[in-house]
């Protein structure tokens, strides 16, 4: 018969006296309290210990047959326990003590006495009921609380694993360098569970493979005496010192060693730094050589660009200037030579070339102004259908020489605050560059639709197209691409430059498309508002 059976006997009728006084005498002389209740969790046996650690309860036969909840009561009414921080009230106190007895798991239970003696309770489970063990374990807790209060005090990181290699013990420091702001969350868990989080959380700054560097960690660990050097990513260092104890158990001691790493880090790095200030200082004379190719190439591209810009432009002007002069030296030396209609198409002709002059000179200057930053806009509510009628204006006499069909889809209420004149001359500009490239008898559409908080502003033409490669260069400035079968001749090659640059300080953006024989687009996209 087991120690748990003999105790249970003692209740038993069966048992004879002199048996039952003799395991009386045995457990009353532990310093540990023992109780036993039966399957109805009703109180059947105490040992002595257990009468003083409540010395305030009533004699052992008046306790016999009441309910364990009952005597949780007893204890509080008493004034030998106190409930404990956080507790709710009683009942709730009461409960939690019961589901211990029912569980009978062994998990242990501090419970505080009044007088500030603290008792741990195990229950297990017996085969006609439980037994309950109750031993004073003040003096642990407090040398446990020492221990913990000078670990907390260091200013090294601690941690203690017991024989099973589960956390049993550590100190704030440990907890924040493996990501956590509390060290009771980690209390239990394993040491190669603990790293494995470390590392899935990229805490640890890696020189080596996930596997090598848990393989290194794991050997220092189980080691006698092992010590490794770690950085986090934060640009800490620690010296990381393990230790067996004699429970089985082991200790880790982080050392924050930061100072000196970055202090070694600081030479290796000065001897690269002198190793590449001799390279470079090799290098130099190429690079200063290499600096002065470049400025004269540079120089030379500038020479060209300003080349190519006189030359466009003395080519540009001398052609409309070159009609208005010739027409009008023959208007003014030979007028009575020539017919009424003559005169008014030689007038026409003049007036045409004045006005190509006077469109390539404010090119130009609103090219200047955008450059300098001078171009000004003001920002006014406009009705679009206004302004595309407005435009539509400026190549009408245009699109009429021409027959062509000049149509307009918009909404009455669609409307954009922007500054009118920059809008104006970006979509007259486009009109004008459609007109010049459309044949006879073509047709032309302006069309405008509001897509979330853009306003898309598109001007289509059934032309002859381009190919699409060559649409980049088309907003270069002073570049024209030849289109086979286009009618339109001469232009400086700055409209869609100047399209393009009035849509950005509009705060849009402009896109072409086209394809040969498939017309082409001009589309601004502009903020609404």
């Amino acid at each position: 018969m087991n120690q748990v059976q003999s105790a249970h006997a003692l209740t038993s009728l069966n048992e004879p006296p002199s048996g039952a006084d003799s395991l009386r005498q045995a457990l009353d002389c532990l310093r540990i309290g023992i109780t036993l209740y039966d399957g109805s969790q009703r109180f059947s046996y105490a040992n002595r210990h257990y009468f003083y650690l409540f010395r305030e309860f009533p004699g052992h036969d008046q306790l016999v047959g009441r309910s364990y909840d009952e005597l949780v009561r007893l204890e509080v009414e008493t004034g030998a326990t106190r409930l404990p921080d956080g507790v709710s009230g009683l009942e709730a106190y009461v409960a939690s003590r019961c589901r211990q007895l029912a569980e009978g798991t062994s998990a242990p239970r501090d419970i505080f006495l009044d007088d500030g003696r603290i008792i741990e309770i195990k229950m297990r489970r017996t085969p006609s009921g439980s037994i309950g063990l109750w031993a004073d374990v003040t003096q642990a807790r407090e040398n446990y609380g020492r221990l913990t209060n000078a670990v907390e005090m260091s200013t090294d990181a601690f941690a203690f694993w017991d024989s099973r290699d589960r956390l049993v013990m550590c100190n704030a420091g440990f907890a924040q360098i493996h990501g956590h702001s509390g060290e009771r969350a980690l209390h239990g868990i394993g040491y190669e569970d603990l790293l494995s989080e470390t590392l899935d959380h990229d805490l640890i700054a890696l020189d080596e493979s996930r596997t090598d560097f848990m393989a290194r960690r794991l050997q220092a660990h189980r080691a006698p005496a092992g010590a490794i050097t770690m950085r986090l990513k934060t640009g800490q260092a620690f010296l990381l010192r393990e230790r067996a104890m004699p429970d089985g158990g082991r200790a880790s001691v982080f050392t924050d060693v930061t100072d000196r790493t970055r202090t070694e880090a600081a030479f290796a790095e000065q001897g690269q730094v002198l190793a590449r200030t001799r390279h470079t200082l090799e290098r130099q004379n190429e690079y200063l050589a290499a600096l002065a190719r470049r400025l004269d190439d540079a120089e030379r591209s500038a020479t060209e660009t300003k080349q190519a810009f006189l030359r466009t432009m003395s080519h540009e002007l001398k052609t409309p200037l070159n009609a208005i002069i010739g027409f009008s030296d023959l208007l003014r030396t030979s007028s009575g030579r020539f017919s009424p209609s003559q005169v008014t198409e030689y007038a026409d002709l003049i007036h045409g070339a004045g006005n190509n002059l006077l469109r390539m000179l404010n090119q130009i200057l609103d090219l200047t102004k955008i450059a300098s930053g001078q171009f000004r806009l003001r920002r006014d509510r406009l009705r679009v259908s206004a302004v595309f009628g407005r435009a539509c204006e400026s190549v009408e006499d245009a699109a009429h020489a021409k027959g062509l069909n000049l149509t307009v889809d918009c909404p009455d209420d669609l409307s954009i605050t922007a500054d009118e004149g920059a809008l104006l001359n970006a979509l007259g500009q486009g009109l004008h560059n459609a007109v010049s490239f459309t044949g006879h008898g073509g047709n032309i559409r302006l069309a405008g639709w509001r897509d979330g908080s853009l306003l898309c502003l598109q001007i289509d033409d059934d032309g002859p197209g381009i190919a699409p490669e060559k649409l980049p260069s088309l907003v270069q400035p002073f570049t024209q691409v030849p289109v086979p079968g286009a009618e339109h001749h001469g232009g400086a090659g700055l409209g869609l430059t100047l399209v393009k640059a009035i849509t950005e300080q509009l705060g849009g953006q402009m896109t072409l498309s086209s394809e040969p024989g498939k017309g082409f687009s001009l589309a601004l996209r502009l903020p609404a508002q």
